[in-house]
């Protein structure tokens, strides 16, 4: 069965689309958060909860990629106050054993016939960040590598796309700058996928979700007459 994957920056509605796919149910779907909020996520390892839980202990920001990408802070005073190397590897074990753990969970769906239903994705979270200020520890760059290189990517991904202004006057959240790179990074990685569809996510919601879902069953369908054949 087919991953698809529902992006967008934050605002954009990815979390109300995937619960309303997964309410009206036309697919056997299985939701998977495949972002890094663990206080997000259905699914996490034992080892990710433990991390959030300490931090939110030390009263530090939770692992997001928008929190450790600061655009008013150099990447000089960042390596004066940053973890040390051993935090950083520990750190960057534990995320790709994340990513892996929810791929495995993914394709264990897949095996029973179900379609993985994924809010967010890592590789299209991360892509793209290296252009930001402070994003040059030797941790993210690794990570970026593996996402780019080796993480599979999902068979469709919907594109939720709305201008920063939009995404603000929703969420009030991240800065018009990093909204538009973010923006920017998505469309540049969709252009390399077959299966990437953009969807105007400024109309009403209903309107949004009609598009996904007539979206998703043209795609389901035409899966299911190529493998018939």
């Amino acid at each position: 069965m087919p991953s698809i994957a529902i992006i967008g920056a934050d605002g954009a509605g990815k979390t109300t689309v995937t619960r309303m796919l997964l309410e009206e149910n036309f697919l056997p779907f299985r939701y998977l958060y495949m972002g890094v909020n663990v206080g997000s996520s259905n699914v996490a390892l034992p080892t990710s909860r433990l991390a959030q839980w300490i931090k939110g202990l030390l009263g530090e920001k939770g692992d997001n990629p928008r929190n450790s990408t600061s655009l008013s802070t150099s990447g000089a005073s960042r390596r004066l106050g940053s973890k040390s190397k051993f935090r950083n590897a520990l750190r960057l074990a534990n995320r790709v054993a994340e990513e892996l753990y929810r791929l495995v969970l993914s394709r264990w769906y897949e095996l029973r016939g179900l379609v993985p239903l994924y809010d967010r994705h890592f590789t299209f979270d991360f892509f793209g960040l290296e252009e930001l200020s402070g994003y040059d520890r030797l941790s993210d760059r690794i990570h970026a590598w593996f996402l780019k290189r080796i993480y599979p990517r999902p068979n469709l991904v919907i594109f939720l796309d709305a201008p920063p202004e939009v995404l603000m006057a929703r969420k009030g959240e991240g800065t018009f700058e990093y909204l538009e790179s973010r923006r920017r990074a998505y469309l540049r990685l969709g252009e390399t996928m077959p299966d990437f569809i953009r969807v105007d996510a400024t109309q009403p919601l209903a309107r949004v979700y009609e598009e996904v879902s007539d979206h998703i069953r043209r795609y389901s369908n035409g899966r299911t007459k190529k493998s018939r054949r």
